[in-house]
């Protein structure tokens, strides 16, 4: 019974902070940036695939300092591993652009990419095909998939 008051409230909060994260004039409240960063983080730790994404993404653009990259890589990889397109995307943006940690990896980028192309990123099919036409750090071109990828980028919507 706990566990379902605790998710309850978990769900509230983190509904209530989506809602109040459009409003700039709050986002530069310390307090309530705060409060809001908590109901996200403690919404992702709840392993909700929806919040992953969300925080992850947060973390890697406005997060300070290389842990808070590498929390919202991490948070990145288990929505992907979810099934959030959108994370699957910017993980294979990130492999790809290659860190001071890692070196780019074109392997790694088309993985992603292919996930997320698979589950209907239009995004995500068009990068493919690109970097398939030109190849990459550890990958070869490829012509063939790469035509057969700008095709699914067009079927998608682009």
């Amino acid at each position: 019974m706990m566990g379902l008051l605790w998710r309850l409230r978990a769900l509230a909060g983190y509904w209530l902070a989506r809602r109040l994260f459009h409003w700039p004039w709050l986002l530069r409240q310390p307090r309530a940036w705060g409060w809001m960063e908590g109901q996200f983080a403690r919404m992702a730790r709840l392993g909700d695939a929806g919040a992953e994404d969300f925080y992850g993404h947060l973390l890697l653009f406005r997060g300070q300092g290389l842990a808070a990259r590498e929390e919202g890589l991490r948070l990145l990889r288990q929505a992907a591993a979810q099934g959030q397109l959108k994370a699957a995307f910017q993980l294979g943006v990130q492999a790809l652009k290659g860190s001071a940690q890692h070196a780019p990896d074109a392997a790694e980028a088309r993985r992603w990419w292919q996930q997320a192309a698979d589950g209907g990123h239009p995004l995500a099919a068009l990068k493919l095909a690109q970097l398939l036409r030109e190849g990459g750090p550890g990958l070869p071109a490829d012509a063939e998939a790469a035509e057969r990828l700008a095709a699914r980028a067009r079927e998608l919507g682009l």
